[in-house]
């Protein structure tokens, strides 16, 4: 079972490594190069990603795959030993409707998670050693969605190959799932606002992380600390949607509190 978890391990990294260069090399074309506008995207960053900072970006996120994947390696060789709480029976605890439930509760465990989580990595004694490397984007780019330094990586990546131990979830809803994550993680750093301004400043947008709300976590350390939904952040106090410049192409430094 052991050379089983090395192999799967080294397999994961270099599946994770290739999933976070696709979907981030393909926003970053879409957006940077290709040109935002042409997708109607509103442009959030003031300037052009610079070639040094992405490229810091990449050596964290591919050092990050492989500590990812050991966690995960391991849920996957006790999976095929016959051990978890992943299934392969879409019929399984009522069918349909419990795909759609458990899709949504690793979503909301995890964003609970990560919330305060975020907030302890932010603390003066922990930030440099644990959360610095992501911030070294103040104007983050795509490949700033996985750019974690070792120790966050570890603190983060444990909690969903724990979670298939005891939350049953169907094998098809769990990839389905990580590939969700990537992309929201990618599309909120892409440092382009592609979501209409309805969705972003209506109600929708006032319950849900967007790239506009996120990338001014990039801009004021001490707001903004969600995954995916503005619950904990409201609760807590650390909620703001950053104004529009008045020429309404970048954002402000002036915060419109929720």
């Amino acid at each position: 079972m052991a050379w089983q978890f090395l192999g799967l391990a080294a397999a994961l990294t270099a599946i994770i490594a290739a999933r976070y260069l696709a979907l981030s090399g393909l926003f970053y074309w879409l957006l940077w190069q290709r040109g935002g506008e042409k997708l109607r995207a509103k442009r959030l960053n003031r300037d052009r990603p610079m070639r040094g900072i992405v490229m810091k970006e990449i050596r964290l996120s591919l050092l990050s795959s492989a500590v990812y994947a050991a966690p995960a390696a391991f849920a996957l060789t006790v999976f095929l030993n016959g051990g978890t709480a992943i299934y392969t029976d879409w019929r399984a605890y009522g069918g349909v409707p419990y795909l759609f439930l458990s899709f949504f509760i690793y979503l909301v465990v995890q964003d609970t998670y990560y919330y305060f989580a975020h907030r302890l990595m932010h603390h003066p004694r922990l930030f440099r050693w644990m959360h610095a490397g992501h911030h070294r984007s103040r104007q983050p780019t795509p490949f700033a969605s996985f750019a974690f330094d070792p120790a966050e990586a570890a603190l983060t990546a444990w909690l969903m190959p724990a979670m298939v131990f005891v939350v049953p979830i169907h094998v098809g809803v769990l990839i389905g799932l990580l590939m969700f994550m990537s992309f929201v993680a990618v599309w909120n750093h892409s440092g382009w606002e592609v979501l209409p301004r309805f969705l972003v400043r209506g109600p929708v947008g006032g319950q849900l992380i967007s790239a506009t709300h996120h990338s001014y976590h990039h801009i004021r350390f001490d707001r903004n600390y969600g995954l995916y939904f503005r619950f904990w952040d409201k609760v807590m106090g650390t909620d703001t949607m950053p104004d529009e410049a008045r020429d309404g192409s970048r954002l402000s430094m002036r915060p419109e509190r929720a």
